[in-house]
């Protein structure tokens, strides 16, 4: 069964544009010109990612974007949008969309994107069944990550991470203890296709902070080192 694409966007012909192109590629589609009509089709249908513009009547995509990620924060989301500003783009990403493309785009550049966001979050799908005896959990403090299950908990609280922040968090801890600059860890989490857009690795590293952290703005877990890049600390945790 192939994947299931849902285009949000207010002009039909860059929704025919986009279908086509994806149905060519392989994909399912479906489209909505609002933002709260993508709320109402994603309540009643599963997608396994959303290109969204951000200029929509009603409820931008911004909005649209947030209203989804309170319910869905697993759903990969590509914001599509004629914006071009470095503001747009880190807001956009503050609040949890995978990828950036600005209008006009290349079609496909758009499928690539889509198909590298698929091959990255399919192994931080959080149904992939694991056999319960294989587990193995880490623990530093009061956080918990269970690689097999795709869940991480602090406090005993399950935390909602989104699939590249669950991966950013796996790599790190994977390399605990041990300084990573920037470039390492957008080639690790987001691939090749990324090469230069450390700002991702900044935005998506604040995310995990407000997360995990007791105190985001007095990190003891996810450290920087100035000027090269962070490090996620075991041994001095403050605990």
């Amino acid at each position: 069964m192939s994947e299931k694409i849902l285009v949000v966007d207010d002009e039909p012909s860059i929704v025919t544009l986009i279908t086509y192109n994806l149905n060519e590629a392989g994909f399912e589609t479906d489209s909505a010109s609002s933002g709260l009509q993508a709320l109402d089709w994603l309540q009643k249908n599963q997608a396994n990612l959303v290109v969204m513009d951000l200029m929509l009547p009603g409820i931008d995509g911004l909005e649209t974007i947030k209203r989804i990620r309170s319910t869905q924060p697993d759903l990969p989301v590509l914001i599509l949008t004629a914006k071009n500003n470095e503001l747009d783009k880190i807001v956009g990403f503050e609040i949890g969309a995978d990828d950036y493309l600005t209008k006009p785009f290349s079609p496909r550049e758009l499928v690539a994107r889509i198909k590298a966001i698929l091959r990255r979050t399919q192994n931080g799908h959080r149904d992939v069944p694991t056999p319960e005896p294989e587990r193995q959990l880490k623990t530093v403090g009061s956080l918990v990550i269970d690689e097999d299950r795709f869940e991480v908990f602090k406090a005993n609280k399950k935390v909602a991470l989104t699939p590249n922040e669950f991966k950013l968090l796996a790599y790190l801890w994977k390399h605990a203890n041990h300084v990573l600059n920037r470039d390492t860890i957008l080639n690790a989490v987001w691939g090749y296709d990324y090469a230069g857009q450390t700002r991702m690795v900044d935005i998506h590293v604040s995310h995990l902070r407000d997360k995990i952290e007791d105190d985001p703005k007095n990190a003891k877990l996810i450290l920087t080192v100035r000027g090269f890049g962070y490090e996620f600390n075991t041994k001095k945790n403050g605990e």
